[in-house]
């Protein structure tokens, strides 16, 4: 098996010291390591990270191959330092039989580039009138944990109730899309200041704050496991904060997006800013920084959702709702939490490896960097500035809110387990 030797890191933030590779585990980690015949890797005091694990990625495949594949996603994710992903189910057909997360889970293994963790859905057809094969899709070879109905939330607190009771039994999530649908009926923007200067239907905030509120007292009252999809509004973090106080299973992502844009970009038009949950005002972003920084919020999510040109280069009202994330999030997350002081590189390693692994049951990632853990690693070379160019995305889809912005760090090694993804930058 092959070495790999990286020099003067820094692990997790800290004081520079070498991390030998072996296979697919990691040897031994401290000064002035040396192994005969490995590769050396100079790291020259760039950040060692854990593989970065999102819980919240749309691949499109199957269905939608025409904005994103799995191949293509986990090269993405590969560039952006990240070595497990969870697939939404909104695919076509829908990810709620064994048979179709099964596809996805093979798909993953086929490519190489990073592991692929199916999430199933809650309902049949993403519906919301009936469960889906929850326990099928657990038992397959996907070993489903997480379940979901993103893009559509799970409405019915009958239908929440039965799926929060099926899960328990083998310490499965749910993870809700909190939007209440009646209250958002044709909404295309954040409700408020803006919206109404500009004319355009407003997206409440107590429609996803409402929804949280009833599923947290849901989750307490059968003693099971809840997640937040893309939480967005200050007044959710108070219910989360408030649920956590009293004990109740509930954990919380924010996006790269909603932890830096608010909705006065929407000023412009430009379909590039429509997603869903809508771009908040900056006190909800304040809000959202210093939650995950408390850990109320516990993880950063992408919520990577690609769309071909033709559907966001269209009229507002028209353009489908989403953004490209997988290849910014470390950036991004870097200029809003770690250059304004708010976490270490400790606490982005959290934030982004260890709980989004620990929430999501992904075995072997997530893990600390140390002796006999897997090599699944990420170098990040924090003092880079450049622009962002969506013409070099791994991804199919060029859907990104950061085009020409100034971003701060870049991923220039991935290895899962033991064998280098990305190299200087470029996927091997």
């Amino acid at each position: 098996m092959s070495k790999t030797l990286i020099r003067g890191a820094k692990v997790l933030g800290g004081e520079p010291q070498d991390v030998l590779i072996d296979g697919a585990v990691v040897e031994a980690v401290g000064p002035n390591l040396s192994a005969e015949g490995a590769e050396v890797v100079e790291a020259d005091g760039k950040v060692l990270l854990p593989g970065l694990v999102d819980l919240h990625t749309h691949l499109r495949e199957p269905g939608r191959e025409d904005s994103e594949t799995v191949l293509t996603g986990t090269r993405a994710a590969a560039s952006g330092g990240y070595t497990n992903v969870f697939a939404m189910a909104n695919t076509f057909p829908v990810a709620d039989t064994a048979g179709v997360v099964e596809q996805v889970w093979r798909l993953g293994q086929e490519s190489g580039y990073c592991d692929v963790q199916p999430i199933g859905a809650v309902t049949v057809g993403l519906e919301g009138a009936k469960l889906a094969e929850l326990g099928a899709m657990h038992e397959s070879a996907a070993g489903v944990t997480v379940f979901s109905d993103d893009g559509k939330c799970v409405h019915d607190a009958v239908i929440m109730r039965r799926a929060l009771e099926y899960v328990k039994a083998f310490n499965g999530v749910v993870a809700q899309h909190a939007q209440e649908p009646r209250l958002t009926e044709g909404a295309q923007m954040n409700e408020g200041v803006v919206s109404a200067e500009l004319g355009l239907g407003g997206w409440p905030a107590v429609a996803e704050e409402s929804v949280i509120a009833r599923d947290v007292l849901l989750a307490e009252h059968v003693g099971s496991r809840v997640h937040i999809c893309h939480l967005s509004t200050a007044g959710s973090v108070e219910i989360v904060r408030w649920a956590k106080s009293r004990g109740i299973d509930v954990t919380a992502e924010v996006t790269p997006h909603h932890l830096l844009l608010t909705d006065e970009l929407v000023r412009s038009y430009n379909p590039v800013y429509k997603v869903n949950p809508p771009l908040r005002t900056e006190r909800d972003v304040m809000a959202l920084r210093e939650a995950l920084a408390d850990g109320t919020i516990d993880i950063v999510a992408t919520d990577h959702a690609p769309h071909p040109h033709e559907d966001k280069d269209c009229e507002w009202a028209a353009a489908a709702m989403g953004m490209v994330g997988l290849e910014t999030a470390l950036s991004v997350v870097q200029e809003t939490m770690v250059d304004t002081g708010l976490l270490d590189w400790a606490g982005v390693a959290d934030r982004m490896s260890f709980k989004p692994a620990k929430i999501g049951q992904a075995t072997g990632h997530g893990r600390p960097v140390s002796a006999g853990e897997p090599a699944n690693l990420t170098l990040v070379d924090a003092a880079y500035r450049g622009q962002v160019d969506p013409a070099g995305f791994a991804s199919r889809s060029r859907n990104t809110p950061y085009e020409g912005r100034e971003l701060p760090g870049r991923v220039t090694h991935t290895w899962l387990r033991g064998k280098a993804t990305l190299v200087d930058g470029k996927l091997t």
